[in-house]
């Protein structure tokens, strides 16, 4: 019996085919499938319920083609890359039809304003990969039904005009424009409509959503701007989305006021610091079930749950039916205090440890701290290269050695002021600065001037060291002098090594790993590990070379013919706070650095505004103190310069006294020549007294 029907059904298939000389029938389906078709057929069975015309060669679709078609559901045409245009009225007096897929059609460059018309049951309208310059109307189409429209993948579509939609639906509609070529969008685009979702991913060349794009529409519930140049969301009509997706929209730097998202659940964004914008907002949400919705329509819907439990329970327990007959089963179980819970709105991606929700100074202390080492750094380095400059004593190798780091350490100062200032400014709303700052000039900025500023003073901390030793070693050898010229050559060299590294980043070699609380540490590279561990390197060598030099010195120094044994402790004393110093900075951060550019990073984002804070700054704060500012020729410096001024006027007399009786004193013995105090106008002297 099975096989007899079987049969049949296969006979009855078979004798449909034969409906028409080129296209086919299956049923009440009608397909053309042949490039042989230039045109649609006049003798297309009235009774098809479904038209699909692919690979045709038809150029022009006329005026009321499918008009009268009383069953049919479908139509889709599709791979035609001969179709021009589509008349008016080709859709018209089609009741029954919920389809129309029109697809890689890349010639079909007009449709005409009547084409889509009194389609009440229209369920689904796609027009993709097309040729198409305008928005086609849809005006005329007045569907009672839930209608998704799909405009997708037309480059040429540039503008959606207002009131584009009006009279698509008189239910909800889902507006899809995703991957068009849409630069624009005018206010009231969406007026009129019952928006449930709009999607505009893919959309590269859009730039603005304007503020009332939403006015005079309800909705949209759903809005997806992935993959496009937005850079704002609008100021109105935010109040009733429930799912914001924003993937890959870099450049939508900064959310609108929080309360504009009255019913948010959802957000699906690019940078993970928006996310922190909600982590602690919380507000009454209706989760819209359906359950509420029709329970609100006969009860009082600003009665409390409970009240509705209550009455549910009376409808139940009188023995009545009239509730059961509009509700389902399910309802009887459905906790109706859920329809005005209060939710955490659900957002991604999170933060995590390299992107907290935190300030740039995510403790109070340290906020503070910040502006007591940045005034104390900028302060101490600038009244010693104004002292040094304006000293009217010869500009000798010292000085101007100890110039080139107290600029150093003076632009360590300047960027930390600047990290202070900007997380002044961004106090307690730090997410939605984030984005601007770390991507900005701003940042790039702060990133040169820490790396040019560490890596100039680590370079001018080395050759006053070396100098200093050279200095000592030959200190009875004066053809061995160190001159100004060559002290210029060095230091030029010095400049050049600093500002290249300190620019690379910039160029994109990689992201400032001393900078970690201005852009998230990226060594994921290996261009990137090669420049941190270039720079580590460099600073260890330093390092060392420091250590060797004093070591040498002290053992020099140590020389009963070179120094009194009163100097012995005060000398070792001082050199053993410089290296103290210069560990206390380097250290932490070569330690850091490198397990992080082993992949084993040891310390968060967090943790390292500690190390920027209290280690990373330590030379710049200390070296104005220890190569200057402690030294007696610094003080004779300053006294003079002051009594310009009708300052320490006795002070100044009594160093001016000091260094003329010290002019006098030079003297040879055993034919060597000795040089006195005056000798020392660099402070790195004055570490090192010699005696006979």
């Amino acid at each position: 019996m099975i096989f007899l029907t079987l049969i049949c059904m296969s006979f009855g298939l078979h004798l449909g085919f034969g409906c028409h000389p080129i296209c086919q029938c299956a049923g009440k389906i009608f397909l053309c499938q042949e490039n042989k078709v230039v045109q649609i057929p006049q003798d297309i069975p009235r009774n098809s319920t479904e038209l699909i015309f692919m690979l045709t060669k038809v150029t022009v679709i006329p005026r009321g083609a499918f008009s009268g078609f009383e069953h049919l559901e479908k139509i889709e045409i599709s791979q035609n890359d001969v179709l021009k245009s589509i008349e008016g009225n080709v859709f018209a007096n089609t009741p029954q039809l919920q389809e129309i897929r029109i697809e890689k059609a890349n010639n079909l460059v007009s449709i005409d304003r009547e084409a889509f018309q009194n389609l009440p049951n229209l369920k689904y309208l796609l027009i993709s990969n097309t040729g198409i310059h305008f928005m086609p109307t849809v005006s005329k189409i007045q569907s009672f039904q839930i209608v998704v429209l799909e405009i997708q993948d037309n480059i040429n579509l540039k503008t959606i005009e207002k009131n584009s939609f009006v009279g698509l639906s008189l239910e909800n509609i889902a507006v899809r424009l995703n991957q068009n070529g849409i630069e624009e969008i005018q206010n009231h685009a969406l007026n009129g409509t019952h928006l449930n979702e709009l999607i505009l991913s893919g959309n590269q060349q859009l730039t603005k959503l304007p503020d009332h794009v939403f006015s005079g529409a309800d909705g949209p519930a759903v809005l997806d701007i992935s993959k496009t140049r937005i850079s704002s969301l609008p100021a109105f009509g935010l109040d009733n989305i429930k799912r914001l997706i924003a993937k890959s929209a870099y450049y939508l730097k900064k959310l609108p006021p929080l309360e504009k998202f009255s019913e948010l659940i959802e957000a699906n964004l690019t940078y993970p610091s928006h996310c922190c914008a909600f982590a602690n907002w919380k507000r009454e949400i209706s989760i819209l079930h359906p359950i509420c919705n029709r329970t609100f329509d006969y009860m009082d819907g600003n009665s409390d749950p409970s009240d509705k439990r209550s009455t549910q329970d009376e409808y139940m327990f009188s023995g009545g039916t009239s509730f059961d007959q509009m509700e389902k089963e399910e309802e009887m179980f459905f906790d109706y205090f859920l329809c005005n819970e209060i939710r955490d709105v659900s957002c991604f991606p999170k933060p995590d440890a390299f992107n907290p929700c935190e300030d740039i100074m995510g403790y109070n202390t340290l906020r503070v701290l910040i502006w007591c080492i940045n005034i104390l750094a900028i302060t101490g380095n600038a009244v010693v290269l104004i002292i040094l400059v304006s000293s009217q004593y010869k500009f000798t190798v010292p000085r101007f050695l100890m110039c080139n780091l107290a600029f150093a350490d003076l632009c360590m100062g300047i960027y930390l002021l600047l990290i202070a200032s900007v997380d002044i400014q961004t106090k307690s709303q730090y997410y939605n600065y984030a984005i601007d700052w770390q991507t900005g000039a701003g940042c790039g900025a702060a990133g040169f001037f820490t790396v040019f500023a560490s890596e100039l003073s680590v370079y001018t901390l080395t050759v006053i060291t070396l100098e200093r030793w050279h200095t000592i070693t030959y200190a009875m050898q004066l053809e061995r002098k160190v001159r100004f010229r060559h002290a210029l050559i060095v230091m030029i060299s010095g400049w050049i090594f600093a500002f290249t590294v300190a620019l690379l980043p910039i160029i994109g070699v990689s992201s400032y790993l001393k900078v970690s609380i201005c852009l998230p540490m990226d060594i994921e590279t290996p261009l990137s590990q090669a420049y941190i561990m270039f720079l580590l390197v460099i600073n260890v060598m330093a390092f060392v070379v420091i250590c060797t030099c004093y070591i040498g010195i002290y053992i020099t120094v140590r020389n009963p013919n070179v120094v009194s044994s009163n100097s012995d402790t005060k000398i070792a004393k001082r050199m053993a706070i410089l290296i103290f110093t210069d560990f206390l900075c380097m250290a932490p951060i070569s330690f850091f650095a490198i397990s992080a550019s082993l992949k084993v990073p040891l310390i968060t984002v967090s943790n390292s505004k500690i190390l920027l804070v209290l280690f990373y700054p330590i030379n710049s704060c200390a070296n104005p103190f220890l190569y200057a500012i402690f030294t007696k020729t610094f003080r004779r410096d300053f006294y003079i310069l002051m009594s310009k001024f009708g300052c320490c006027q006795k002070q100044a007399q009594i160093f001016k006294t000091e260094t003329s009786s010290s002019a006098h004193t030079i003297h040879g013995r055993n034919g060597h020549y000795v040089p006195g105090p005056k000798s020392s106008t660099g402070s790195v002297y004055t570490l090192v007294p010699l005696n006979h």
